[in-house]
């Protein structure tokens, strides 16, 4: 789990169970993330409450500081723990394509494997 979680509510106050929640969601981004990067990385949530015309929304924004990169992701929804929800999907798929860029051997061996696969059926 990410261990370094700040949850910050503008025009929000954010209570400990959504708090909780997010920490719970947020921190299983860490299984997506490299062994050498696991210890650095930081998350920093901001919940905005936005009254629009049609009702209230929030918008939620999440920041995953990394060596070498920002993983940033934004979504705004009716609901703060929906919009958690979507945050952690495009995170995972975010995070996913760092660790595949910054291990080189990932994603290498599979295409390896095919072009040696296909050379020996010819």
């Amino acid at each position: 789990m990410i261990e370094q979680i700040t949850v910050t509510g503008i025009n929000y106050d954010v209570s400990e169970t959504t708090e909780k929640y997010i920490q719970r969601r947020i921190g299983k981004i860490d299984k997506f993330i490299p062994r050498h990067a696991r210890k650095s990385a930081t998350a920093k949530v901001t919940v905005r409450e936005v009254n629009k015309s049609h009702g209230n929304k929030y918008e939620v924004e999440v920041t995953i500081n990394l060596p070498h990169k920002n993983l940033n992701a934004k979504d705004e929804s009716g609901n703060v723990l929906a919009a958690i929800d979507i945050l952690e999907a495009k995170l995972a798929i975010q995070a996913k394509k760092y660790k595949v860029d910054q291990l080189p051997h990932i994603g290498k061996r599979g295409l390896w494997a095919r072009l040696k696969r296909t050379t020996k059926n010819d």
